[in-house]
């Protein structure tokens, strides 16, 4: 017999919402919306299904939320909280199966073997992770699952059932068993990517998997199409190794920080983490970039200057001081900043004339702060704004509990 259901893919539904429910009984079953501050003009992070049943979901302005729905409850996003059940839910699904990637804060993939590979093995096994999250992390986290022959058809698997599900995609079946589906639902293929399709004559999945493998690596432009073609045949396409082309953090300024000396001090502690990222991950960058967006017709503002490679937070907050705007009447509300031009520690040259000394104070100062709590020691006047910019929970990457620490 065949194994040919190599994936697992689980998908935790509403998540942040899910645990707000689970950490606050009384908002369970109602329309609920995390967002990053209580203010009409920012939208909901996440929504409760009950939300989302009234057109309400993640994007929705609070303002618009409200109109369409008087009772809804709105909840400042607490990552803490969220990282936490992350941890959680990973060790429930360890104890069932491998974790072989934690593709984001809610969706995480594992690898099927041997007899979990047959379809009522793999089957019982979803279900009991399912069971065992709400029995050991919380009637409210429901999560929906999909196994397939590929990660990419788990993905999709994942998606097809909302909330709660379990959808298997057999290889017999493809790519028949995708014709249901509209092309945005594939991932990867966004607005200008259907567009473009779309201008080739295909306007659905049926139309899609009816092309040859050369005519979707022309579409793509390249390997990304053969990749496509193969993807939706259940075949597995190992992906080269991916390095960090850019990193960097920016946040949505609250009400009281919203003026030069907050927006300055936010700044600042963005740099001070992202710095403390470089270090962790092993990288030097090569050029910063700030920018601000301010409140009403007032166009963004955003500047890079190049340095030589750095992971020294002192060195970057020097370059940065030098490129910073000077702020009039003009209300910032997002501020960020951005390191690029990364490069690997072994591809690193110590200046010729740099103490190497000076290259051990950053790790110093994150051992310590790891160790005796965030902000233990920090540059200058920052630990007299412990509330500002506190950790949040980016797209594929997800907080070290100890950044929440004070």
């Amino acid at each position: 017999m065949e194994h040919v259901l190599e994936w697992l893919f689980l998908d935790l539904n509403s998540f942040f919402a899910s645990c707000e429910q689970q950490e606050h009984p009384e908002l369970r079953g109602k329309p609920v919306g995390v967002v990053p501050m209580i203010v009409d003009t920012t939208c909901c992070l996440a929504a409760s299904y009950e939300a989302k049943a009234l057109g309400i979901k993640t994007g929705t302005l609070v303002r618009e939320a409200k109109a369409r729905c008087p009772e809804m409850r709105f909840v400042i996003a607490d990552h803490e909280i969220y990282t936490r059940y992350n941890r959680k839910v990973v060790e429930v699904v360890e104890s069932c199966l491998p974790v072989d990637t934690i593709l984001s804060i809610d969706e995480m993939i594992c690898r099927l073997s041997g007899s979990q590979q047959e379809l009522p093995n793999a089957l019982a096994l979803a279900e009991r992770i399912k069971d065992r999250i709400r029995k050991e992390v919380g009637v409210c986290l429901t999560s929906s699952i999909g196994i397939a022959p590929n990660r990419f058809l788990a993905k999709l698997a994942s998606d097809m059932k909302k909330p709660d599900g379990l959808t298997v995609l057999h290889k017999a079946d493809l790519p028949q068993s995708l014709y249901g589906l509209k092309l945005r639902d594939l991932c990867g293929i966004g607005h200008q990517m259907e567009i473009r399709l779309n201008e080739q004559g295909i306007h659905s999945i049926r139309e899609l998997c009816m092309l040859s493998r050369q005519e979707m690596h022309d579409i793509w432009g390249g390997v990304g199409g053969d990749r496509y073609y193969l993807w939706l045949r259940g075949e597995e396409v190992i992906l080269p190794p991916t390095q960090h082309r850019s990193m960097g953090h920016q946040h949505v300024l609250e009400p009281e920080l919203r003026n030069p000396e907050g927006v300055w001090v936010v700044i600042k502690k963005l740099l001070a983490k992202a710095a403390v990222r470089l270090r962790k991950e092993g990288y030097y960058t090569g050029r910063i970039t700030a920018h601000i967006d301010f409140i009403g017709e007032i166009p963004s503002w955003a500047k890079d200057i190049k340095v030589e490679p750095t992971q020294d937070t002192l060195k970057l907050m020097t370059a940065l001081r030098n490129i910073w705007p000077i702020i009039k009447r003009e209300i910032p509300l997002r501020v960020g900043v951005t390191f690029s031009d990364l490069i690997t520690k072994e591809r690193y040259q110590l200046p010729l004339f740099e103490n190497p000394h000076r290259e051990d104070l950053g790790p110093a100062m994150d051992k310590i702060n790891s160790k005796y709590g965030k902000e233990t020691i920090s540059i200058g006047a920052l630990h007299q704004f412990p509330q500002a910019a506190p950790p949040r929970i980016a797209f594929r990457r997800i907080p070290d509990l100890e950044e929440f620490e004070r």
